[in-house]
């Protein structure tokens, strides 16, 4: 029977590539979203490249919402296998600008959403003997950025979770491990003006973008069983940018 992978924010740039791999890999995968309207285009346009997923709207920032959540893939899907904390988002500001109220709203989404959601699925893991989970954190929550007080720490925050947690799970045959990404091919990226983005290419020593496809790939062989002995590791992934 085909394990169950849950990629939260699953339908962004290096999420779909991420869904993708999984699939490709034999599990059944399911995603999170957190306003409806676009997810059915979504869904639609990864059946017609031959990708059937599933998607849950969820707000990884509340709790009883990832509790719900986690009630209908059991129901539907069963037990996760395979979580990966992708959800985020950037509210950027200086920090003598920054309000509390997007100081709040990135650090619930990108940092308590950790334990909303992992909490659902975790002790079911290593129950069973065995899982993987994986954090997708930031070369800014590395080397810090200006303007992103919150979103740096937020994501700095994610491999503290990490280590603490892999280590509290490590003998029951679940891995824990955080993934940083440095500036990645997305729309996102893509849509900022070519002269900032060949500036930030510059700053790269291998001289271009990363691809979503590499941060899915990295994931592929982390959740595969000869990655079980690698847990609590923060993976740079970012083309020389930040080396630590």
């Amino acid at each position: 029977m085909s394990k169950v992978a849950l990629v939260t924010g699953g339908m962004g740039g290096i999420g779909t590539a991420i869904c993708r791999q999984l699939a490709q890999q034999g599990f059944k995968v399911a995603t999170t979203y957190s306003r409806a309207g676009r997810e059915q285009a979504w869904l639609d346009e990864q059946a017609a490249a031959g990708f059937t997923f599933h998607a849950y709207e969820c707000d990884v920032s509340d709790y009883e919402a990832c509790s719900k959540m986690a009630a209908q893939i059991r129901a539907e899907l069963g037990e996760v296998d395979v979580l990966v904390n992708n959800a985020g988002i950037t509210k950027d500001a200086t920090f003598k600008r920054m309000d509390k109220t997007n100081w709040d709203a990135v650090i619930r989404t990108n940092l308590d959403s950790l334990f909303n959601v992992s909490k659902q699925f975790v002790d079911g893991m290593a129950d069973r003997g065995w899982g993987r989970v994986i954090n997708i954190s930031s070369i800014n929550g590395q080397k810090g950025q200006f303007g992103q007080t919150n979103y740096s720490a937020a994501k700095a925050g994610m491999h503290g979770f990490t280590m603490a947690l892999a280590q509290e799970v490590a003998k029951k045959g679940v891995t824990v491990n955080t993934i940083s990404p440095g500036y990645i091919a997305t729309d996102m990226v893509m849509a900022v003006p070519e002269d900032v983005r060949n500036k930030i290419i510059a700053g790269i020593p291998a001289g271009r973008l990363g691809k979503p496809e590499e941060i899915a790939g990295l994931i592929g062989y982390l959740v595969s069983d000869v990655a079980g002995f690698m847990t609590g590791a923060n993976l740079a992934i970012n083309g020389g940018q930040h080396m630590c």
